[in-house]
């Protein structure tokens, strides 16, 4: 990919259309296809909702006073917003290597970063589009509390980029379907269902505490909750920062990645 910053003025000033181009294009991808992308994650995540929600929520209480269907609540909301913001950058790229026509994307004069900011971003909408559907159909279900919406706010937006950039990675990495998948069946669902989605975590034995503290979906899902309870397992500031680093990190490596063409360029 070219680097703009090697280009012409009226190149350089042509690299918001371009980002603002490949944006569009990466949205109306999954939004054509809206029931399958949006309306099947929210059902999937309704059903959770319901049947755990029947069997637990006289049984199990968190924070003292939190019923279970409330407590449950915000991990299902992150947990759709992670997986599908994952799944969009991931399937994205993977169709277009396979089909081939990645090749336009990299012709065009767009750098790393802004190819890497477009697949992001529209990887976090769909994340976020997602999550809204869970919330707005959760609430003729339980009565859920906003204590701190800046805090739900930021780990919606900074889980569903990380989320998105790791999808990036896989994309990149992966050369067919069935290595996709692995990423998804072996390393995102096991993380995510092992992160308190279900569970407060003090519920564990302190051997599987100190594990879940080495799970960073566990500080999405624990920070995102604190937003909703001003409560949560850990302190959201240690959850923010984990939650950065780990961004930080998997956005320097995707940079790289791209820069390269690794796995891009024949």
């Amino acid at each position: 990919m070219p680097d703009p910053d090697t280009l012409p003025g009226s190149f350089r000033a042509s690299i918001f259309i371009g980002f603002r181009t490949l944006l569009y294009k990466e949205v109306l991808r999954f939004w054509k296809v809206n029931f399958q992308t949006v309306a099947a994650p929210v059902l999937s995540a309704l059903l959770f909702l319901l049947i755990f929600s029947h069997v637990l929520d006289r049984r199990v209480t968190v924070y003292g006073d939190v019923a279970y269907t409330a407590f449950l609540t915000p991990g299902l909301i992150m947990m759709s917003l992670l997986q599908n913001a994952f799944a969009n950058s991931s399937s994205s790229l993977i169709q277009s290597k396979i089909t081939g026509n990645i090749i336009f994307v990299l012709l065009a004069p767009l750098s790393s970063r802004v190819f890497f900011a477009a697949y992001a971003l529209a990887a976090v909408f769909r994340g976020l589009f997602v999550a809204v559907g869970v919330w707005l159909v959760s609430v003729f279900f339980v009565d859920l509390p906003l204590a701190q919406p800046a805090w739900v706010a930021t780990f919606a937006i900074l889980g569903g980029a990380l989320l998105a950039t790791f999808g990036i990675i896989a994309g990149i990495w992966a050369e067919k379907f069935d290595q996709l998948a692995a990423f998804q069946n072996f390393l995102i669902m096991p993380l995510t269902m092992l992160s308190g989605v279900f569970y407060s975590i003090h519920s564990l034995p302190s051997f599987w505490q100190q594990v879940s503290h080495a799970n960073p979906f566990f500080f999405m899902i624990d920070g995102f909750r604190y937003g909703f309870f001003g409560q949560s397992d850990t302190s959201p500031w240690l959850s923010l920062a984990v939650v950065g680093a780990c961004f930080i990190v998997l956005a320097t490596l995707t940079l790289i990645l791209l820069g390269r063409g690794y796995k891009l360029r024949g």
